[in-house]
């Protein structure tokens, strides 16, 4: 089956080596099993640090979002049968989706919405997850609560943010204020359902002020956290709770102190991880995002197709998430 890999980390997107096109053998499915041929995948900025961090000795295979149709079930799938259409995200410690055909546990996997095609749905599992688990899990906001409260998106045009965005506008009270760095992205976040944006270039201080929030109750901070720690830290109310799903070099907790800040890390992976007791809540939410975007509650958060999976598609699309500039996600369809 055909498949895009890397056989080296840290090489430039721009090396043609960076991805590679191989050939690898059909994968056969466990006991839990589903056995996918994917049709269409996104990028994300996970897929881009791995390839440029993580050694490796033999071709690795990345990709953590497919939408696909289950081709063959293990002994002890009871979630799904051949022919179903799903989308899910996959597990860090498997080989990737970019590839014919994927082995995921059925945990972890959702029916495709309806209303989508298949390029519009690859936009969805990841970050769908992440956003689901920062809201409600990490930050503990309850569906319908959250009146009288706010929350601050940094990052709300990435592909986390613009899914947060919607679930927090469209599932909860909160009012939510989003950052947007350019007039294109500030459009797209306003599209979204955000109350107010903000520019995080600026200093965050002002910024609120001028959107007359001068302090927040949560702050999800989806990118540069090290960039604006301490202007987070200043934003949010005593009491106040952070959530963070990048990756600062480091982070002193100990000026959260004073305010007495609740800090949380949301990673999508560690149900997967760690076969944890509940790590069937994702495929619950998946199927729940499914619904919602069937009945339009919320959409899907493509921004450009890519066309088919293939090593040079692949490594404009690593270029593009690497810019940092990006507006929703970035998708590649077929083979």
């Amino acid at each position: 089956m055909k498949a895009i890999a890397y056989t080296q980390n840290g090489l430039s997107i721009d090396d043609p080596q960076s991805l590679i096109d191989i050939d690898l053998p059909m994968p056969l499915p466990g006991p839990r099993d589903l056995l996918v041929q994917v049709h269409a995948v996104s990028v994300n900025p996970v897929d881009t640090k791995i390839r440029k961090n993580a050694a490796v000795t033999e071709p690795r295979v990345l990709g953590w979002d497919a939408v696909g149709v289950v081709h063959a079930v293990g002994s002890d799938v009871t979630l799904f049968k051949a022919g179903d259409a799903v989308f899910y995200a996959g597990s860090i410690l498997r080989p990737g989706t970019n590839s014919e055909y994927h082995l995921v546990d059925e945990r972890i996997v959702g029916h495709k919405p309806r209303s989508l095609d298949d390029a519009q749905a690859a936009a969805l599992p990841l970050t769908s997850i992440t956003a689901w688990e920062l809201l409600f899990d990490r930050l503990g906001v309850q569906e319908g609560g959250g009146e009288g409260q706010s929350l601050l998106i940094i990052g709300a045009a990435g592909g986390v943010g613009s899914i947060l965005t919607q679930l927090a506008r469209k599932l909860t009270k909160l009012t939510v204020i989003g950052t947007a760095s350019r007039p294109e992205t500030a459009d797209w976040v306003r599209e979204l359902g955000a109350h107010h944006v903000i520019d995080h270039t600026k200093p965050l201080a002002d910024e609120l002020s001028r959107a007359g929030l001068p302090q927040v109750d949560m702050v999800a901070s989806l990118t540069h956290t090290d960039s604006h720690y301490t202007q987070i830290i200043e934003a949010l109310r005593p009491q106040g709770r952070l959530v963070l799903i990048d990756d600062p070099q480091t982070l002193d907790a100990r000026p959260l102190k004073s305010k007495s800040i609740s800090l949380h890390w949301e990673l999508m992976f560690t149900r997967s991880i760690y076969e944890t007791d509940d790590m069937i809540e994702q495929h619950k939410l998946l199927e729940r995002v499914s619904a919602l975007i069937d009945e339009g509650v919320l959409k899907t958060t493509l921004n450009e197709t890519f066309g088919t999976i293939n090593a040079a598609n692949l490594r404009r699309a690593h270029a593009l998430v690497e810019s940092n500039r990006s507006r929703g996600k970035v998708v590649l369809a077929g083979f």
